[in-house]
């Protein structure tokens, strides 16, 4: 089906969901900034912080931020549960006449390079029935920001661009999104949305490690695998390449103020791999294919 150019003006709101962004050293401010100027307002849902988080956020656009004050359900500790609740309160908030929804974590960034090819694909996917939402690429930084990750463990595409379609709810632990339980239809674009969640020190990997798993597993897990004192090994990276590229401008602030240098024989990374993940990221490195990817969605060609 061509494009067609929308036929009315085009409403776009961002929206995501936060709680201790600062306890946590998540880059929610950034991950705001590097959207804002493809939004036309902004929803956060803020969940009950024991840090600064409220006037962080407060602190960034009032003119087009709107928060959503939350209570976190804390029961839920079983898939992630949690986030995709936080993820839903964000999104009933957002305005009826809104077009199209832009979805950012905590720890994640758009280049602003990518601007103009995402206002573009909004415009010209508006009015396209078939479309639902556009997927965007991933790079993961892990450890450095000089360093990413790239092999089957690293989840290469997601939905980051939604249209305000009625019943579309966040999945599972907010990772994607579906209709009424159905995969949404979307156009891959060229686009990419970086991943900071894995630039951190051993240790403070270790803490993000202990308190993310408190949504996944009982308390009792957790004290079990990652009791108080800890460091994390840094060995789930599997393959790590050096990055040739920019950052985002809203995260040269954090570059800068790196205070730890990144050290890890990437080779042992390497043989660290399973037989069965080493065979299948030869066959993806030779053919481009990933089989047995999980798709939670209906890519339309």
């Amino acid at each position: 089906m061509p494009n067609r150019k929308p036929s009315h003006p085009m409403k776009v709101t961002g929206f995501t969901f936060i709680r201790n962004a600062i306890i946590n050293d998540y880059p929610i401010a950034e991950a705001i900034r590097s959207v804002l100027p493809l939004c036309d307002e902004f929803v956060v849902a803020l969940g009950n912080s024991t840090d600064d988080t409220s006037e962080l956020i407060k602190s960034i656009s009032p003119d087009k931020i709107k928060i959503i004050d939350t209570i976190w359900n804390d029961s839920l500790q079983v898939g992630g549960q949690a986030f995709a609740e936080e993820t839903n309160k964000a999104i009933k908030a957002i305005s009826p006449d809104t077009n199209w929804m832009i979805y950012i974590q905590g720890d994640e960034c758009i280049h602003e390079k990518y601007h103009d090819v995402i206002r573009q694909e909004m415009r010209d996917t508006l009015d396209d029935q078939e479309i639902e939402g556009l997927l965007l690429k991933y790079t993961h930084f892990y450890g450095s920001y000089d360093y990413y990750a790239e092999s089957r463990r690293w989840y290469r595409r997601e939905i980051r661009v939604l249209k305000n379609l009625p019943d579309i709810k966040s999945y599972k632990d907010a990772q994607g999104f579906r209709i009424n339980g159905k995969k949404l239809k979307v156009k891959l674009i060229d686009a990419f949305v970086y991943h900071y969640g894995w630039v951190k020190t051993p240790k403070a990997l270790y803490g993000k490690a202990r308190n993310f798993n408190q949504f996944y597993q009982t308390q009792e897990w957790v004290e079990q695998h990652f009791p108080i004192e800890g460091t994390f090994a840094m060995e789930n990276a599997d393959r790590l390449l050096k990055f040739k590229g920019t950052h985002p401008k809203v995260i040269q602030n954090r570059i800068t103020a790196t205070n730890w240098k990144f050290a890890k024989d990437l080779e042992q990374l390497k043989q660290k791999m399973s037989l069965k993940r080493k065979v299948l990221q030869k066959i993806e490195d030779l053919t481009g294919l990933r089989l047995f990817e999980y798709r939670n969605y209906k890519i339309v060609k």
